[in-house]
């Protein structure tokens, strides 16, 4: 059985840092004992890192430590010139990064809070050829997973 190997992006991971019970901080906790895989890029880890900066200083040790009990794979951010060839993944283009990583990745699964830009537009799942939910979505369908003993 292989694990499901998610990407997070960095409202995901964010909230899995800030909250003691949601289910962005239960992913953590199943990629902590060795049950799923997580991944997520430089520039996720820098953006979550500016974010506790600013919303909850002093959480921003938390992040570093997450990162390492979770034992996420930081992956490179892809290069300009990969993001420019694929602008039409995403209409947002902040966003190519992300959605380019987390296909890198080989992951099954993108988890984000940013539903206007990932989830509102169901072509960006289709183009991206990879699962995108919210935490909530993500945590469902690792659990049918770990039920089914896939």
């Amino acid at each position: 059985m292989s694990k499901a190997h998610l990407f997070l992006d960095s409202s995901a991971l964010f909230a899995g840092i800030v909250s003691a019970s949601g289910a962005a901080r239960v992913l953590l906790l199943l990629a902590e004992s060795g049950q799923i895989e997580i991944t997520i890029s430089e520039q996720v880890v820098a953006g979550t890192e500016r974010a506790i900066a600013r919303k909850v200083p002093a959480a921003l040790s938390d992040v570093r430590r997450a990162i390492l009990a979770s034992q996420a794979v930081i992956i490179r951010n892809p290069g300009f010139e990969e993001v420019q060839a694929h602008l039409d993944l995403i209409s947002h283009p902040s966003d190519v990064p992300i959605i380019l990583s987390a296909m890198q990745s080989g992951a099954d699964y993108l988890v984000t809070l940013n539903r206007r830009h990932f989830m509102d537009d169901p072509q960006v799942a289709g183009n991206a050829g990879i699962k995108i939910g919210t935490p909530g979505e993500a945590l469902e369908w690792v659990r049918s997973l770990l039920a089914k003993g896939e």
